[in-house]
């Protein structure tokens, strides 16, 4: 299970700094989302999720009995999650405003050299 965790936490990484290498603003975009889903997918795993477990320790208890729960790996991917939907919504936002007024969407404001108009 976690060689499969890996394997597509590589995957997803890979696909994403290969997009954002290109120069279109639509593939930047799509190879940050990737890179968020990567690193979400990560932090999910670095939490053990346990099955059935409490995510509070017992205080009255002198030791935890099977063991809990963390939640922090679970609520800092819901933060993460939150971010990357406000960070793709302004990066789109710029992506279509640098459009608007540059007239293509080169990531460095250059024209295409396989475009002659």
């Amino acid at each position: 299970m976690e060689a499969l965790i890996s394997l597509i936490v590589g995957v997803l990484t890979a696909c994403g700094v290969y997009l954002i290498l290109r120069g279109r603003t639509f593939p930047l975009v799509l190879g940050l989302t990737l890179l968020s889903y990567a690193v979400n997918l990560f932090l999910f795993a670095t939490g053990r999720l346990a099955i059935g477990l409490p995510p509070i320790i017992d205080p009255n208890l002198a030791k935890p009995v099977g063991g809990y729960t963390d939640p922090l790996p679970q609520a800092l991917v819901l933060t993460a999650i939150v971010i990357g939907f406000a960070m793709t919504a302004f990066l789109i936002m710029l992506a279509l405003k640098a459009r608007a007024e540059l007239g293509n969407d080169h990531v460095d404001g250059r024209p295409d050299p396989g475009d002659r108009a």
